[in-house]
């Protein structure tokens, strides 16, 4: 899983939890209509309302990769309600997707000391430790989020950790993260994706080939890399038919990708 497409994961989570919480219309980033803005608030639970809506509207802007904007509209829900945590956990998430660690860091952190058991502010500090190499608490801060009652999104939590610990070099338990959020969402490409890659890193090469084959079976899910995968599993099981197949749809899909490269000079083992 990329850093990105887990960013643009955990801010949906976060927008999940967000919707689940507010009834307020808000303007999509892309200009549909607005209903007019409250006048600012005084007291504390139209303030909160407030609050609300522009975080919704930050979340939009987030996934849309409008990361100034996105900034903008969590700092104005702080303003309005500055102990809102899935705000701060939100701007963690923007200021790591600018490439701004410390700030990323101090916003998950100041999320967590208002609610310590906020499962999606758990995966998505989970997530930038991992990416910043910190893979022990990033596992102790996936396990925590799993741990939390009511979490809505534990396949999320359970992929996250899974790649990290491959990542770490924890093929076994890797494998067995991946394989409990398979269980619960398989329809997640993702997840097929990265549990087929740990399984063909482990020799396992039939069951990596079950999983890559779910995606590579539809067009709208394969990609350069799960048709990589694919081919160099069809390679270790010794069938030169799927290894051209797969080849010939990777050179004429992706004609300039690294992994046709890698095809055309035969560097299978890459």
């Amino acid at each position: 899983m990329s850093a990105a497409a887990a960013l643009r994961a955990a801010a949906g989570a976060l927008l999940l939890a967000l919707l689940a919480g507010c009834t307020s219309t808000v303007m999509t980033p892309d200009g549909k209509q607005l209903p007019p803005e409250e006048p600012a608030a005084t007291d504390p639970a139209s303030r909160a309302r407030q609050a609300g809506t522009l975080l919704e509207l930050a979340s939009l802007y987030f996934s849309r990769g409008e990361l100034k904007t996105a900034l903008a509209e969590a700092n104005r829900a702080l303003g309005f309600k500055p102990d809102y945590a899935k705000a701060y956990s939100l701007r963690g998430l923007i200021h790591a997707a600018m490439g701004d660690n410390g700030r990323a860091e101090q916003d998950f952190q100041r999320a967590l000391e208002i609610d310590p058991s906020d499962g999606d502010t758990l995966q998505a500090y989970g997530w930038f430790l991992c990416q910043n190499g910190r893979y022990g608490p990033a596992e102790a801060q996936f396990q925590a989020a799993l741990a939390q009652p009511g979490y809505r999104t534990p396949a999320l939590a359970l992929r996250a950790m899974g790649t990290c610990q491959a990542r770490d070099g924890r093929l076994p338990e890797a494998e067995a993260s991946l394989q409990r959020s398979y269980q619960i969402d398989p329809a997640n490409p993702a997840t097929a994706f990265n549990l087929a890659d740990v399984l063909y890193r482990r020799g396992q090469y039939q069951k990596a080939q079950f999983y890559v084959d779910r995606i590579n079976a539809r067009p709208d899910q394969a990609n350069a890399q799960s048709l990589w995968l694919g081919l160099k599993i069809e390679y270790k099981l010794g069938n030169r038919t799927q290894v051209q197949g797969l080849g010939s749809q990777l050179r004429s899909r992706y004609p300039l990708s690294p992994e046709t490269l890698k095809y055309d000079q035969g560097r299978f083992d890459d």
